[in-house]
Formats: structure tokens, sequence, C-alpha cells
């Protein structure tokens, strides 16, 4: 049999279930993606057949009419400000294997202007990884009017939306510590957007925690850079190749720390052995790269983030008022900044 659209015939659900000898009912139940969250009985036989019906027809659901008819888009959005940040990436890959088995898909917006696409489209639930001052009157705007917002923020109060707080600073210095315990020769790979040397919260743990060890800091042992990934490689090229570098390296954002294992690789320098190498995020590309990298961060952040933010758009949070998730963080000791000695500093 010819698909249905062939024929100039756009295919119906009614159709559909004519074919597959079952209800409308049971086609809009199994195309819909819901199946295992504990509605009507179907066997796997069953929307196995009415599958490969609507397959065979070429026939797509109606999605406007049945975000009218349901309320949901069965989309989430996804507001990232970096996406080739192995952090933003991460989150991508925990939500896109949450939403499949739900038949969720994500939209994912990496130019930070959430709060001009929320004004024209609808979602079932929102993700937004940074909030600028500017943008929490809207924020609070767009919640008063029922959005479903789950923000990425160390310092907003729950006020109608979920707050993911991951606080950053007690974890970063953790990681200047643990460079501290096998060198003197530290630097700093910094985003300059980020604050910089001019009191970025993840610059701070560095120069804390070297004036605690009484290093003095060195100006020349900062690399700052323009927030991409190349501008971190050709800053840690850079440190990498003074006369005198660093024995070891924090970059302040594990994309920072990748750029500088390549550029030390580049160098023919052992990460490791020659340059020990930290980042912060403890994202799946830095778990799973090789050498594996040394972090710091939260626990099972991605998975839980993607869990909540599933939860809310499919409404069984809904008894479960908005509120603040905290994550507490912890030191990631792998390949690129093995444990050493403190005993044993190298000069």
């Amino acid at each position: 049999m010819a698909k249905a659209g062939t024929t100039g015939v756009r295919p119906t659900i009614r159709m559909v279930a004519e074919l597959a000898g079952v209800s409308t009912a049971t086609v809009s139940y199994v195309l819909s993606g819901r199946r295992g969250e504990g509605g009507p009985g179907v066997s796997d036989a069953t929307a196995d057949k009415v599958k490969a019906v609507a397959e065979r027809l070429g026939y797509r659901p109606n999605q406007a009419a049945r975000a009218i008819r349901t309320g949901r888009t069965n989309t989430v959005i996804l507001s990232l400000t970096m996406l080739s940040d192995p952090w933003s990436l991460s989150v991508i890959e925990a939500v896109q294997k949450a939403s499949a088995p739900l038949g969720i898909t994500p939209m994912i917006l990496g130019d930070a202007d959430w709060v001009k696409v929320l004004g024209t489209h609808n979602a079932d639930a929102v993700f937004v990884d940074a909030v600028r001052p500017e943008q929490r009157e809207a924020l609070l705007r767009l919640a008063g009017h029922g959005t479903t917002l789950v923000v990425f923020d160390e310092e907003l109060p729950a006020e109608g939306f979920d707050v993911i707080r991951s606080i950053a600073g007690p974890g970063c210095r953790m990681a200047v510590e643990h460079l501290l315990h096998g060198h003197r020769r530290i630097a700093c790979l910094t985003p300059a957007s980020a604050g910089g040397k001019t009191g970025g919260t993840r610059y701070q743990a560095y120069s804390s925690a070297l004036a605690a060890a009484k290093i003095p800091e060195r100006d020349d042992y900062v690399g700052l850079f323009d927030g991409t990934t190349a501008g971190a490689y050709a800053a840690a090229t850079r440190l990498l190749s003074m006369p005198d570098r660093p024995t070891a390296i924090y970059a302040t954002t594990d994309y920072a720390a990748v750029s500088a294992i390549n550029a030390a690789q580049r160098l023919g320098l052992a990460v490791g052995t020659d340059v020990d190498i930290v980042g912060v995020g403890n994202t799946v590309e830095g778990e799973r790269m090789s050498p594996s990298l040394s972090t710091v961060g939260p626990v099972d952040f991605f998975d839980k983030l993607a869990r909540l933010l599933l939860r809310r758009a499919t409404g069984h949070a809904a008894p479960e008022a908005p509120g603040v998730l905290d994550f507490p963080w912890h030191l990631f000791v792998r390949e690129s900044a093995p444990h050493r000695n403190a005993e044993t500093r190298l000069n």
C-alpha cells in the first residue's frame, strides 16, 4: 500500500487507528511517547503495530493541536551561554537522555538571549544557565505568568521558580590546595569576562590559597583569555612556553583545562608529570578524555538537573513547590593532576 501522503491525502489519526485495528485514543497514547508512565495498558506488540502503520502512512501528530488540547508542547528549552563548554554539553547530554523516553524534545538556545525567545515561544519547562542583573525582572515576570523555570544561580532566591545552587568558591579553593601539595609555580587560567583578576569568585580562590601558602602572586602566571576555547589554548600555550613556566595550572572552567591539556601535549609536555592541570566543573568530557581531568564540582549534578527539569515539564513535581537544590562540591583526582606528597614539592 502506498503512503497516504503520495496520493495527496494527508494521513489522519483515524486512518492509523483503522489500519492498526485500535482506537484513536490508543494511537494518540502510543505516539505521544507517554507509554511507561502508568497510563492505560498497551502491549508492546500493539504499540509496535501502531508505530509501523503510522510510519507507513507518513503520519505525524499535529503538535500545535496537541498543545492546545493538552496545554503541553512536549518541548523543553535549554538556554546555555557557551555551547562548546563541556559543562553545557554535559547538560545537553543528560537532558536528551532523560527526555527521549518521555517523547520530549530539548530545544537549545546558544546566545543567552532567553528573555526574547521566551516572549514568543512556549515550552513545558525552561532551564537557564545564567541570569544577568538586567534580566532578573523578566525572570520574575515570566515566573509570575506561569512559565516553568529552572535557573542555575549562586545567589537568586527561589521566587516562583527552581534554583540550582552550586557554590563554587570553596570547591575552587580545594582545587588550588590540591596543587599546592606538590607545586609552588602555579598559574591560573581564567576568562577575563568572568571577573579575571578584578574579583571573580573562582580567581579569588586562587589568590587567597596562594596567600595562605605564602607564595607571591605573579601577574605573568595569570592567563586571561576571551572566554573561547581558542583563547584558552593560546593563553595556556603562552604560560607553558615561559622560561620559568608554571609546573601546574588551575583553570577556572573545565573547558579551559581541556585547552590547557591540549596546549601542553602540543608542546611535548607530559600532563600529570611535567605539568599538573586541574579544572572546575566535573564535566563528562573531562572524565572521559585521556588523560582524564582532575577537577572539582558537584556529584551527579547533570543527571539530577535533568530529572528535576523533566519532572517539572511533565507535571510530576506539581505538588512540590519550587525551591533551591544545593550541590556540595568535591575534588575528583584523576590523571591530569595525581596526588603528590607535600614533602616533594617541585621547584
